[in-house]
């Protein structure tokens, strides 16, 4: 299984030039390889293969006046930008012909320098490496600070450097473990639960739990406001709304950091508390369309119950999935008789036919755990867990390190 690793970076003044260089040299030949596919698509030729298009954007590309300042970069970073794009046209083409699952995806695009998200990506014959000092060497751009905040568990076995909206630097690891190393780590129990998700609480479990939500994005919302109408003032082009455009993306990663860090927390201790989870698969996207969009988008919903499914995967537990059509709000977790749609602000309910005293979410959260079946499925049912696409971020960068506590 891969997961990512990422901590915070601090390059010196030098090396974010060099850093915006390489990042520059990427962006160029991904447009190149782009603009060189559609130019082969309009005049009805076949699209050149990866090997062309290196020979052609890079080697070449290197030897002319135009392209000459592509050398200064390393030739691994370049070579990754064209594997980004193709990659890019390869998912297009599952997505158009059906066997990508997911949302159909478009034809890749031009990138731009103003793009929220800049990366390039060092794999192992770039001959980077971690310092005895605990420092991120990295080629054609130097040793870089790197704030530790947890031992590397193995070898990486590429890393991502990243810059985003807010101007802050990441380096990515990816890290390839074992399944069954990690789920031994785990502590042994056959609990189960059903979660019910919600906006009043985040999550009410059928143990009877209340997860209050934080609801960050509304806690901040006076500051971005505040931050927003001073970035709406200021002169296109200037520095000071250069300034003003950073003031507002750092409040938004702030906000995004802390709904994370909640995630991340909340998540592994249901995964360490619980063998079997049960959760109910809303739609979001619906949901975002209502009046209510706002609150749904704080909540977080999808990336919670996605940490759920890896952290699954990767500690050898159950997940199930019901579908979001079973009518858990309707029906007594006592007896069973479906007792009608209720409106919202309706949080408490008797059913009619056993007198049974209900609490809307917590009956909902028995529901989800006795359609998912998990007193079954949580004692001793044979657990698989595959191999998945690494996550992004999957680990925080904050703490302060005692020592050089990189691998």
């Amino acid at each position: 299984m891969q997961l990512r690793y990422a901590f915070r970076l601090y390059p010196d003044a030098g090396q974010q030039v060099a850093l915006a260089k390489a990042f520059g040299c990427a962006r160029v030949v991904f447009n190149d390889c782009v603009r060189a596919r559609e130019d082969a698509r309009r005049a009805g030729k076949p699209f050149l293969k990866a090997g062309e298009l290196s020979t052609r954007l890079i080697t070449e590309a290197k030897r002319t006046v135009e392209r000459s300042w592509l050398g200064e970069v390393s030739a691994v970073v370049l070579q990754q930008s064209l594997r980004d794009a193709e990659a890019a046209y390869k998912n297009f083409f599952a997505s158009r012909k059906g066997t990508r699952k997911g949302p159909r995806l478009g034809a890749p695009r031009f990138k731009s320098r103003r793009d929220a998200r800049q990366s390039i990506r060092f794999t192992a014959n770039a001959r980077w490496g971690i310092t005895d000092s605990g420092r991120l060497n990295l080629p054609k751009i130097g040793a870089v600070k790197v704030k530790w905040s947890r031992t590397l568990p193995a070898t990486p076995t590429s890393v991502t450097v990243i810059k985003d909206s807010a101007g802050r630097f990441f380096a990515s690891f990816v890290i390839d473990t074992d399944p069954a190393e990690d789920a031994a780590r785990m502590p042994a129990t056959d609990q189960s639960i059903g979660i019910d998700l919600g906006l009043t609480h985040f999550a009410v479990l059928s143990t009877g739990e209340k997860i209050d939500s934080p609801r960050f994005l509304r806690r901040a919302e006076k500051k971005l406001k505040r931050a927003q109408r001073e970035l709406s003032r200021k002169q296109k082009g200037s520095k000071n709304r250069q300034k003003a455009r950073l003031k507002v993306a750092r409040a938004h990663a702030k906000v995004t950091d802390a709904r994370k860090e909640f995630h991340h927390q909340l998540s592994t201790r249901l995964i360490s508390e619980n063998q079997g989870i049960a959760v109910e698969s809303l739609s979001v996207t619906g949901l975002a369309r209502t009046k209510l969009a706002k609150s749904v988008h704080d909540a977080g919903w999808t990336a919670f119950v996605n940490m759920l499914e890896y952290k699954a995967q990767r500690y050898g537990r159950t997940l199930i999935k019901i579908g979001r059509f079973e009518p858990t709000s309707q029906t007594c977790s006592t007896c069973g008789v479906k007792d009608g749609p209720k409106p919202l602000h309706i949080r408490e309910w008797t059913c009619t036919a056993c007198g049974t005293l209900h609490d809307r979410d917590h009956n909902a959260a028995l529901n989800v755990h006795q359609a998912a079946g998990l007193a079954v499925t949580a004692c001793g049912a044979p657990v698989r867990p595959g191999a998945i696409p690494a996550q992004r971020e999957e680990t925080g960068s904050h703490g302060i390190p005692t020592g050089n506590r990189a691998a």
